[in-house]
């Protein structure tokens, strides 16, 4: 199921702003993002890209499958944006794309971009954004270990480990 949900939110430095938010099975774009996070008022765009790596803890691992619970994913990634401009209010735009399915290592499996006037504000809350959606949106991961087995991980885990997530 693809989701792209467009919002137009409220900001106090600009009357709107265009924030764009999505959960797909479709590869990722960078070039989307970055396009749907630029502004003219913007001094710096900040992206995060998040990529199946080939191992977790030392130990091999082949592929990732995300699955989401969509509708409150997408509330979540409203939520944080929200939250972003409470505390750097220049933030112009804010973009979430995260993509569900099995990814095979070196595959993008989330994208965030924040665009800004400032870097400093737009690398700070584009950390804010990636790091929040890790601990509270309904997104689970299961890792595909080269051995054949496999293994969830939970959201609890990043806050335990949160150099694994």
């Amino acid at each position: 199921m693809n989701s792209v949900t467009p919002i137009l939110s409220s900001n106090s430095t600009q009357p709107q702003t265009l924030d764009h938010f999505a959960i797909t099975f479709a590869p990722l774009s960078l070039e989307e993002v970055y396009a749907r996070a630029d502004d003219s008022a913007n001094g710096a765009i900040v992206v995060m890209s998040g990529m199946v790596r080939n191992q977790t803890d030392g130990q091999p691992v082949i592929a990732l499958e995300y699955q989401a619970y969509e509708p409150m994913a997408i509330q979540v990634f409203k939520q944080i944006a929200a939250e972003i401009r409470q505390t750097w209010t220049d933030v112009t735009r804010v973009v979430i794309h995260h993509r569900t399915g099995k990814l095979t290592v070196g595959e993008i499996s989330v994208l965030v971009a924040v665009g800004c006037p400032h870097r400093s504000e737009a690398f700070a809350a584009c950390k804010y954004a990636i790091d929040t959606l890790k601990h509270n949106a309904p997104i689970w991961k299961k890792e595909h270990w080269a051995d054949g087995s496999t293994s969830w991980v939970s959201i609890g885990a990043c806050e335990q480990s949160p150099e694994s997530c």
